[in-house]
């Protein structure tokens, strides 16, 4: 069997990731403002990426379409300090779920690939 964070977390696990996630990203004064959206709606999109970035099923792609996460993002002035502020929620939220310390740092290092690719100032 291939491992995929997926097959850890579960889609509960997932959810409670993302849960987690926005309520720092809500409260973060650095990055807060980017996120103009219901957080409901905001949640639900996340959930579907990360299931698929995770090696779950493909929900993001069969409602949104490719993913293209930075041309998506592009219309958000995303900086340094701000990807440093995501990634630090991201840890928060994946300090919260049932892993152990390794992997917890696993888990992370697959996001900071991703927040790098999102930097566009």
């Amino acid at each position: 069997m291939i491992f995929s964070w997926y097959t850890k977390l579960g889609q509960t696990g997932i959810e409670k990731l993302v849960h987690s996630f926005y309520t720092y990203v809500f409260s973060d004064p650095q990055i807060a403002h980017l996120f103009k959206n219901p957080k409901d709606e905001i949640e639900a999109k996340q959930i579907a990426f990360l299931t698929q970035f995770l090696g779950g099923p493909n929900m993001y792609t069969d409602k949104f379409g490719v993913p293209k996460m930075r041309f998506r993002h592009l219309p958000h002035v995303i900086t340094q300090d701000a990807k440093e502020a995501w990634l630090n929620c991201m840890k928060m939220a994946i300090d919260t779920l049932e892993l152990t310390e390794a992997e917890k740092k696993n888990l992370y290092l697959c996001f900071v690939p991703l927040a790098n690719h999102m930097v566009n100032h």
